[in-house]
């Protein structure tokens, strides 16, 4: 992500990623830097950007739905419970990243976190956003950092929970993605404005 805001084909102001294929503009517009509440929605997050280490994220983008179908809509009880039977079938499927590493790595976070309390992974991964009134806001994509001390800290507290496959880095996209921090250009048309 780098350079200045780009007009979309709409004529709107849009990041410069935003506007590389159709699927990244509605992402851009409509997902990414939007808040995402719940825990079943956030290990989704969590899993498919553990998914999306080393990869672009059109590729996982694409795939979301097939991701959906196979990990049962990412719902905790439902994945914690799936089988031997169910890690092969996930291993073969081709509608999904067959990385073996990365699949086992969601079907134990799943396990993990059904021993949590209700809420428990939304409040943990929520208490983690920066307060938004000491970020600058980003001109262009070289002011966007890659990692952050929130999300060097939040991973840190993640792993020592026993989750699996996130770092620094996939913490902070989970935040840009999930709202935590907006990260839009400042004359992005999806930039939250501060309200009057």
């Amino acid at each position: 992500m780098s350079g200045d805001v780009v007009a979309g084909p709409d004529g709107k102001l849009r990041c410069p990623w935003g506007v590389s294929t159709e699927d990244y503009v509605a992402y851009h517009d409509t997902e990414w830097g939007k808040p995402v509440r719940g825990d079943d929605a956030l290990y989704e997050r969590l899993c498919l950007e553990a998914f999306q280490s080393g990869l672009s994220w059109i590729t996982i983008l694409r795939r979301r739905e097939g991701f959906r179908k196979a990990f049962a809509g990412f719902r905790i009880v439902d994945v914690a419970a799936f089988t031997e039977d169910d890690r092969e079938r996930l291993l073969a499927d081709p509608g999904i990243i067959r990385n073996r590493a990365k699949i086992d790595a969601t079907l134990a976070n799943a396990r993990v976190l059904a021993g949590w309390q209700a809420g428990e992974l939304d409040a943990l991964i929520w208490s983690y956003a920066p307060d938004p009134t000491t970020r600058p806001v980003p001109r262009s994509g070289a002011e966007i950092p890659a990692v952050t001390p929130e999300s060097t800290a939040l991973a840190k507290e993640l792993k020592k929970r026993g989750i699996r496959f996130v770092g620094p880095t996939t913490a902070y996209a989970l935040m840009q993605a999930c709202g935590l921090v907006d990260d839009h250009l400042a004359q992005c048309s999806a930039r939250s404005k501060p309200p009057h």
